[in-house]
């Protein structure tokens, strides 16, 4: 194998990867070791009158004493930081290679800031049962961790000193020449696959998939436990987003590998450290798992240099690695180097003397000293650099992640199931780790499959969610629900409009959504006002750089105006709400950039109707016509609905596929629906055993279920016909 490497796609039970087992009295006792002043004693309490705004993006409050002042601080969940497909490879005594997919609690991660301190960071991890993480306020850096295990309400804050953070003698080992080659040479190469000329950039969603190798020495210096090792490089990691998040710029962590003496390789304190990373990883890492940079984490002194990395190597598989020094145990101040790296690695440069940020330095500058902050070089920089990775933009399926292999949640070509991970294998009853099913079961997932066994033919496996959809059974044999069908295109549904895609839209509805349950269509002079004018607010589209003027027969289906409108909503980035006033007439719109990756909430939606018999299709009014299919109630004998395959889907008592004669009801798509007097037979049996015991105890009300519109009853698997209640 590559490298000599013997790859065993093992999964192994790593008890110690289970995070839950974390004793806090052991973690990092080394970075708080660092600490001269004595911690306070702070207990943060929680702000429930926190603004509608702030609620409605997920935002908390807190309040800390501390310094003899009181500070709010506000954080957020952060999502993506690890990838809940995180490969984990290590390695055994004899050097083979082990690979895991451990369970990892990922929502436990937040970032924010303390109100009032423009210039501050929080980021915090409540992954252990409590706060523990790091404030930043100016220049002043304070750690916070709980008090003791049995105390979750009081924390300790620490101080870090300023002569703590002063790393001056360290320094980025890249040279000026260093980089003058490395750009001279990656410019030869052209790389025109990874440049993009978009210019609404800052619209999107920037997010680094990055690995992380820890080496041997830093394994080490966590006690060879691999659980520690992770807690590490998830700190560090959860830092370095919050760095990197005023960029506008996510990190996600893909994959860790952690070395042992069997796995390592000569480091030497020069370039050729990266070069030898870079080597190896070509060799053994590329094709096991996709990512746009790989960072060695190493704890090996290399003179005064903390990092290397390739200028502008990221997305390039041969050049997108960096090798960042942990040499004087503080977390922040790595954080700061891992940022440095990672910033030439994107193709940012080193900060010259015209470059600032309000502090002494900044991420990019040469020497090293604990900051958090990019400079207005590093800002100006970041349109160029970003438009050139257009790798960053896509944030991946979690399928594309791994390569396909037993034990990744997935069930591929030639597995029988794929309970995933070690830790979910040892709770599933239907799966082996091996993905083969356990004895006795005949599945172990699907809407089909119950307790490891195929669900009975008759059992609504998807529910009906609106007036164009459509319910489906289980058909006995299969653990899969049958696929997804609704009502065709076209056909009358709630509020005077069409079914279109298994929706019913109108402008109505779609104001209530936008502005609330009072809201309501406007005037139509203000579609013919707004959307003739073609700009953000009111247009039929855009063609290239212009947005297109809404032809008259065409303004109902531009962008939805709106009126009665009491709440303003809370929309999304990037988002706009515009009132105008027309002749007495008030109208409420939103705006949208055609570059952003959200959905539009504004435009009007597809089939909405726009004139008699008529709806829109694409920003354009047309004859419901041309929708028109082959089936029609005609079909089913008004004892049905066609369905988006062009099949009737008949009422209860009558069979398909053309509703002529008594039946169960259902269509050939949906499965075979249960039939109502077995239905009525099975409720009746459940009443009379949940009434003989009760009989004594109370009153007892049989209340029959509603029937959704075409007569079938119960609201899922386990539904009967009756509810009881006493």
């Amino acid at each position: 194998m590559a490298g000599g490497e013997a790859w065993i796609h093992m999964r192994i039970n790593l008890q110690l990867l289970r995070l839950a087992v974390f004793v806090l009295s052991e973690v990092f006792e080394v970075v708080y070791s660092l600490h001269q002043s004595p911690p306070e004693v702070v207990i943060p309490l929680r702000l429930t009158e926190t603004s509608r705004h702030m609620k409605a993006l997920g935002w908390f409050s807190y309040n800390l004493n501390f310094g003899e002042q009181r500070h709010i601080i506000h954080i957020k969940a952060k999502k993506l930081l690890v990838s809940r497909q995180l490969s984990v490879f290590t390695y055994t005594d004899q050097g083979a290679l082990l690979e895991d997919h451990p369970f990892v609690q990922s929502d436990c991660y937040y970032h924010g800031y303390v109100e009032g301190e423009p210039e501050s960071l929080v980021t915090l991890s409540t992954c252990l049962g409590g706060f523990q993480g790091m404030l930043q306020i100016k220049d002043i850096f304070y750690e916070i961790k709980p008090k003791g295990a049995a105390n979750t309400f009081e924390y300790l804050l620490y101080k870090v000193d300023s002569e703590e953070v002063q790393s001056e003698n360290w320094r980025c080992g890249l040279t000026e020449m260093e980089i003058a080659r490395q750009l001279k040479y990656l410019k030869s190469e052209n790389s025109t696959l990874e440049q993009s000329t978009n210019n609404a950039w800052w619209t999107y969603k920037w997010l680094i998939e990055l690995a992380v190798v820890a080496d041997y020495k830093l394994s080490l210096h966590c006690n060879s436990n691999i659980s520690k090792v992770l807690e590490m490089v998830f700190n560090i990691i959860h830092r370095v987003d919050a760095i990197y998040s005023q960029l506008g710029v996510e990190i996600s962590l893909l994959a860790l590998e952690i070395w042992n003496e069997k796995k390592t390789f000569p480091l030497v304190n020069s370039p050729k450290m990266l070069g030898d990373f870079c080597k190896w990883k070509k060799i053994s890492f590329n094709t096991r798992v996709h990512h746009d940079i790989a960072n060695l984490f190493t704890k090996r002194g290399v003179g005064h240099a903390v990092g290397y990395s390739f200028i502008d190597g990221a997305c390039r598989l041969s050049y997108n690695c960096a090798v960042s020094s942990f040499i004087n145990d503080n977390l922040n101040f790595f954080a700061s180097v891992v940022s440095h790296d990672i910033g030439h690695s994107l193709g940012l440069m080193r900060d010259g003397t015209l470059c600032t940020c309000g502090r002494k330095n900044c991420i990019m500058s040469e020497t090293g000293i604990t900051t958090t902050k990019f400079s207005n070089c590093s800002y100006a920089d970041i349109h160029r650099v970003i438009t050139q990775k257009t790798c960053l933009l896509n944030i991946r399926n979690p399928v594309d992640i791994i390569f396909k292999h037993c034990g990744n949640g997935i069930v591929e070509e030639g597995e029988e199931c794929d309970c995933g991970s070690s830790y979910n294998c040892a709770k599933d009853s239907c799966c082996h780790s091996n993905c083969t099913l356990k004895l006795g079961a005949s599945c172990a997932f699907g809407l089909c499959c119950k307790n490891c066994k195929i669900m009975p033919a008759g059992q609504v496996c998807r529910l009906q969610v609106n007036d164009c959809d459509l319910p489906e059974w289980c058909n006995g044999t299969s653990n899969q629900c049958p696929e997804d069908v609704y009502v065709q295109d076209g056909m009358p549904c709630t509020g005077g409009g069409y079914c279109y895609e298994k929706k019913c839209n109108n402008h109505d509805e779609q104001c209530r959504q936008i502005f609330g349950k009072n809201a309501k269509s406007a005037n139509k002079r203000c579609y013919k006002e707004m959307n003739t004018r073609g700009d953000r607010f009111g247009h039929c589209g855009k063609n290239v750089s212009t947005y297109i003027k809404c032809n008259i027969s065409d303004i109902l289906c531009g962008r939805v105006h709106c009126e009665n409108v009491r709440v303003i909503p809370l929309l999304r980035e990037h988002s706009a709400v515009q009132v105008t006033y027309i002749n007495g007439v008030t109208c409420w719109s939103t705006d949208y950039h055609s570059d952003m990756t959200i959905p539009d909430i504004g435009e009007v939606k597809d089939g909405t109707e726009c004139g008699p018999n008529h709806i829109c299709i694409r920003r354009k009014c047309v004859s419901k016509s041309v929708l028109k299919g082959y089936c029609s109630p005609n079909t089913c004998r008004k004892r049905g609905v066609c369905n988006n395959k062009g099949h009737c889907h008949c009422n209860y008592d009558w069979t398909p596929p053309y509703c002529l004669i008594k039946g169960k009801g259902g269509s050939v798509d949906s499965g075979p629906c249960i039939n109502r007097q077995e239905q009525r037979n099975k409720a009746n049996s459940l009443s009379l055993f949940l009434f003989l015991p009760l009989f004594c105890t109370g009153d007892l009300f049989l209340v029959p279920r509603g029937k959704d519109k075409y007569g079938y009853l119960g609201e899922g698997p386990e539904a009967d016909a009756f509810s009881v209640y006493t």
